[in-house]
């Protein structure tokens, strides 16, 4: 007898494209990519893109983000995040790992992986637990 096999959909992003501007929370079981102007929350249950011409005013919450554009807030990353050189970021981190490549800039703070067991990095409400 054969066996059938269903392929698995390509992997596609959510997309904000330049020009755009979004006021509100973004939820997103998928990645998402934002080359637009966003005022809000994004909580994504994959990666987070920010492209060079993208601006966030809130917080991020995601499994692994690549930033290249401009965040004014709180980034929240399960696993990677990756100042690119063109990022600007102000507010603070909370991550796992970070990676930030020359050129890029921060101001605030960063926490990595420093809580305390019983002080889980993301609570129960976010896709990226």
């Amino acid at each position: 007898m054969a066996k059938i096999t269903i392929p698995e959909p390509p992997q596609s992003a959510n997309l904000i494209q330049a020009g755009t501007s979004i006021t509100g929370d973004i939820e997103s079981n998928g990645n998402i990519r934002i080359d637009g102007n966003l005022k809000g929350t994004i909580n994504a249950g994959g990666k987070v893109i920010l492209g060079s011409t993208g601006t966030v005013e809130g917080e991020i919450i995601c499994i692994n983000a690549d930033i290249e554009g401009k965040v004014n807030g709180t980034i929240k990353v399960k696993e990677l995040l990756s100042l690119k050189s063109t990022a600007l970021v102000t507010g603070e981190i909370y991550t796992d790992k970070l990676a930030i490549e020359p050129g890029a800039r921060f101001t605030g703070t960063c926490q990595m992986d420093s809580r305390k067991p019983e002080q889980p990095l993301f609570d129960d409400k976010t896709s990226a637990a």
